[in-house]
């Protein structure tokens, strides 16, 4: 049975015709979120255009959300794992939304590049081997 297809209505933050935002169980950060299509899709690349755009819609308006609701948040990471080899453990279609913070990290370079970790301080690697 899959979770996101059985959201309760007071886990739901925000929600339009085609999908709704809960927070994260496992939160990366204070108020990660997760934008989930309603229809039951496996991965991103397979929802319609209509399902996209709606869902778009609602990351912005998550990230308005999120601002409203606490002020030290300075930043975003938005990320989508698709296929298991990528991450994916829950196979519905969703969205983290994960506000930053400074100093959340020693050091934020890189960003989601870390999600392999030596390729995430590519401009250091990039200049180092320019001297070489």
């Amino acid at each position: 049975m899959c979770i996101f297809c059985n959201i309760k209505q007071g886990q739901i933050v925000l929600q339009n015709d085609y999908a709704l935002v809960i927070r994260d169980n496992f939160p990366v950060t204070p108020l990660h979120s997760l934008v989930i299509p309603k229809r039951h899709i496996a991965e991103y690349f397979d929802m319609t255009d209509g399902e996209i755009l709606a869902i778009n819609n609602l990351t912005k308006e998550t990230r308005k959300h999120i601002l409203n609701e606490d002020s030290s948040v300075k930043g975003f990471n938005i990320g989508i794992n698709v296929g298991q080899v990528a991450g994916q453990t829950i196979f519905h279609s969703h969205i983290h939304i994960i506000p930053r913070r400074d100093g959340d990290v020693d050091d934020p370079r890189g960003g989601i590049r870390n999600v392999i970790i030596e390729k995430g301080n590519y401009l250091e690697e990039k200049f180092n081997n320019e001297k070489s």
